[in-house]
């Protein structure tokens, strides 16, 4: 969970206990001028979550009794650089070999390039997040997906955060990774449009060079969209791919994300949120790490 001032995980040990551990960090656009330029925190606010995600898979691996210490700052560059390396080839490389493969056989016109090419990466897309979700680890984490949109939406509709006020709401959230993820392949597919006049060669190359320019633009729209009635059909896409990325999570998973929210938030929102009534039981009973801030 991140919240404005702190981000916290939660998870439940093997011995049913649920464990958090939380650390300050302010808003990104506190500690540099450059997160409050349009476009440009786009890519900040993207390379933080990916850091953040990172750190907090290799402490929840560790209360799983997975690992014996947690990855060194070394090992989470070297996992990084490789996820990007490979998700350029998949998701860049292939659909362009693809779509030149194809163009030889159909419309020989640029545009018809394009198109190819943008349907294939969206295609791959779908089917890569359709055919992980076939694995039951990532089905559980994906039920945890569910439950953490599931607690936001109580959380900001004043509900109080106990299980069953929880489980009234819809595992899907328009501000998920997911509707980012489609909004960032429906703006490249618009960028790469204009650039259908390119030779090959320099197409594959602006495809790797604009991905800081797609991203910081897909950040702003999935943010208008988020906030403006009008743009809101650009978050349905990604709403829809939630049915892949999120799934009803049990009561024992709520828990652990109403904890992991209780643990993000400062004494102030915790005091408020206490006020709206019981909190489940659970995640009270939460211990917290001693490496916590």
């Amino acid at each position: 969970m991140r919240a404005p001032h702190r981000w916290a995980v939660a998870v439940r040990r093997p011995d049913g206990v649920i464990e958090a551990i939380r650390h300050e960090l302010p808003r990104l656009s506190s500690r540099s001028w450059a997160a409050r330029v349009p476009f440009l925190r786009g890519v900040m606010v993207l390379v933080e979550s990916m850091q953040l995600g990172f750190r907090a898979l290799s402490w929840s691996a560790q209360k799983a009794g997975d690992e014996d210490e947690e990855l060194t700052r070394g090992q989470v560059v070297t996992t990084m650089v490789l996820a990007v390396v490979l998700a350029l080839a998949l998701f860049i490389g292939a659909p362009v070999a693809a779509a030149s493969f194809l163009h030889r056989f159909f419309d020989q016109s640029s545009i018809a390039f394009v198109v190819i090419d943008g349907l294939i990466r969206i295609a791959l897309i779908v089917a890569y997040i359709w055919a992980i979700s076939r694995s039951s680890e990532i089905k559980r984490v994906f039920e945890y997906h569910g439950a953490e949109h599931m607690t936001i939406h109580a959380y900001e509709a004043g509900d109080p955060l106990g299980v069953g006020e929880v489980a009234r709401y819809s595992p899907r959230h328009p501000r998920c990774g997911t509707s980012f993820i489609v909004i960032v392949a429906m703006v490249a597919f618009f960028v790469f449009l204009t650039l259908a006049a390119l030779p090959l060669a320099w197409q594959i190359i602006a495809r790797v060079v604009l991905i800081p320019v797609i991203a910081g633009a897909s950040y702003e729209l999935l943010k208008a969209a988020a906030n403006t009635r009008w743009l809101a059909w650009a978050s349905r896409p990604g709403i829809w791919l939630q049915a892949i990325t999120t799934k009803q999570p049990t009561s024992d998973q709520i828990e652990v994300a109403i904890a992991s929210l209780l643990a993000a938030l400062n004494d102030e929102e915790r005091d408020e949120v206490d006020g709206r009534g019981p909190v489940a039981v659970g995640a009270l009973q939460a211990v917290y790490d001693p490496a916590s801030d």
